[in-house]
């Protein structure tokens, strides 16, 4: 586990992940609520070169992001308020092979994406930071861990 102190921290790992990110990539972001899945989410978007403020895609769904403002394609998905697979399957998310695919709950997904994304889970830890593990998979041999 790496422990992150507050959200700022947070927020200053997952910019620095954005240089490993590649399109087809599926980063899956677990925990529970205010864990930092969103803030972990907008720190790679302003690594990927968003200047403008990243919605939460908690009523819209999906929100996407293009060149210019960002250097790769990206899909950011949360799916909170779905109640399982059926409805996710409505989002076309195995369409975005050429984007990147940030997805929060993909508990959701049931087991959609499991096999090649990097699964990361966010949880509160008891100094009042956040803890950070990953489920890496094959894909992701020599990208992670992102440099300190």
């Amino acid at each position: 586990m790496i422990g992150y102190p507050d959200a700022a921290a947070l927020e200053s790992f997952a910019r620095r992940m954005a240089p490993l990110v590649r399109a087809g990539d599926v980063i899956s972001l677990s925990g529970e609520l205010g864990a930092g899945k969103t803030t972990f989410a907008r720190g790679l978007l302003r690594g990927l070169g968003l200047a403008s403020e990243a919605p939460s895609p908690t009523f819209t769904l999906v929100q996407t992001y293009d060149p210019p403002a960002v250097w790769l394609p990206v899909w950011h998905v949360d799916l909170y308020r779905l109640s399982g697979p059926e409805e996710a399957r409505t989002l076309a998310l195995d369409e975005a092979d050429d984007a990147l695919l940030l997805i929060e709950w993909p508990e959701r997904l049931g087991g959609m994406f499991s096999g090649h994304a990097l699964q990361l889970r966010l949880d509160f830890a008891s100094s009042g930071g956040r803890g950070l593990t990953a489920a890496v998979p094959p894909g992701w041999e020599g990208r992670w861990p992102p440099p300190q």
